[in-house]
């Protein structure tokens, strides 16, 4: 079955919005609090393995709790996300946009959206948030935590701060984001801000969205992919000033549709707890972190190198945690978590089986 028929046959057993009681509101690392947030998440499978045999998956930064909607590949008989044997679980993060508490949410103080005064998250705060969650739906442990890219942070962040609850760790194209990272992360921020009094306000998000699409990708799949092919949009580039080519299409429709399906607020949140997230390793070390942790390198990932996810994975195994590096082979770049299926699901599930 291909990925896209596969996708289609997905469906949460359980998808719903959960609302922490009141009085439980969600301490947060930079200070203060978010009053009682609201976590949408969805289950796949039997919900009676949660306790037994549940796997959680953290999204990336645009990601939802349809995990079967964007990674369809993991899902399937002899895969990692195999729903006969292991009931799967997937929590959209405080401060997106699709259904968990963020910038678009009404803040009880006000009634109004909080928007711009949304406070500071840390991917520490996002997993306090997943771990109410696991309490709710009567996970004491995960047989496995698996994300990619800020997914990817989230996992570590279970690891280190929970270790009795999390026996395997599954960490794809991420590590404390690197200074060019960090650096593009600000560029799409200020995309954002110097839009916002514009006559397209949206035209920020567009083109932050653009911004980013290319740290997702690699330089050789745009050669292959577009090279220098001109766009000609009803014109010859060749006999005009302004030349244009198919990898600024290619750009400008990211931005275009990402618009439709996205709140600026949150991008600016969710890029922020990425730059945040750090991994103090002699720490790690000392508590003594038990979960089985696998690192995987994208080979043409410059948003996260390779070297650096390596290094981290050396770093661990120094402090003495039982971490192990392997590399996804690929020319798709940061994006590669998301292409190549094949590849992905024999790391994944060999490291798995142990």
């Amino acid at each position: 079955m291909t990925s896209a028929a596969l996708a289609s046959s997905l469906e949460p057993t359980v998808e719903s919005d959960f609302k922490f009681s009141d009085g439980e509101d969600l301490a947060l690392d930079a200070g203060g609090y978010l009053p009682a947030p609201t976590i949408r998440y969805a289950v796949y499978g039997n919900p009676d393995l949660l306790a037994t045999n549940a796997v959680l998956v953290c999204h990336a930064l645009s990601g939802s709790a349809r995990v079967g909607d964007w990674w369809p590949g993991l899902f399937g008989d002899g895969r990692p996300l195999d729903l006969s044997r292991v009931a799967v679980v997937c929590s959209n993060i405080i401060g997106s946009c699709y259904g968990s508490t963020g910038p678009a949410s009404l803040n009880p103080a006000t009634g109004a959206p909080y928007a711009e005064s949304f406070p500071v998250v840390t991917i520490g705060d996002m997993v306090r948030a997943q771990r109410r969650l696991a309490d709710h739906l009567g996970v004491q442990s995960w047989k496995a935590v698996v994300g990619a890219s800020i997914g990817g942070m989230q996992v570590l962040q279970w690891a280190i701060d929970d270790p009795d609850r999390v026996k395997a760790a599954v960490v794809i194209g991420a590590s404390p984001l690197p200074a060019l990272g960090l650096a593009f992360n600000h560029i799409q921020r200020l995309a954002i801000d110097v839009s916002r009094h514009s006559p397209d306000p949206a035209a920020g998000l567009a083109l932050a969205r653009a911004v980013a699409t290319c740290t997702y990708k690699s330089a050789e799949l745009f050669d292959n992919r577009y090279g220098r092919a001109p766009n000609r949009s009803g014109e010859d580039p060749l006999d005009s000033i302004e030349a244009r080519f198919d990898v600024a299409g290619y750009l400008d429709h990211q931005g275009a549709v990402f618009v439709d399906r996205f709140d600026a607020n949150s991008y600016r949140t969710i890029t922020k707890a990425m730059d945040t997230f750090d991994v103090d390793v002699p720490k790690v070390g000392r508590s003594r972190v038990g979960s089985r942790i696998l690192l995987v390198g994208i080979s043409s990932d410059w948003l996260f190198p390779p070297a650096a996810v390596h290094s981290l994975a050396t770093e661990l195994i120094k402090a003495g945690v039982a971490a192990e590096y392997v590399e996804l082979r690929s020319d798709h770049g940061h994006d590669g978590f998301l292409v190549e299926d094949s590849q992905l699901v024999s790391l994944v599930k060999g490291f798995l089986d142990g």
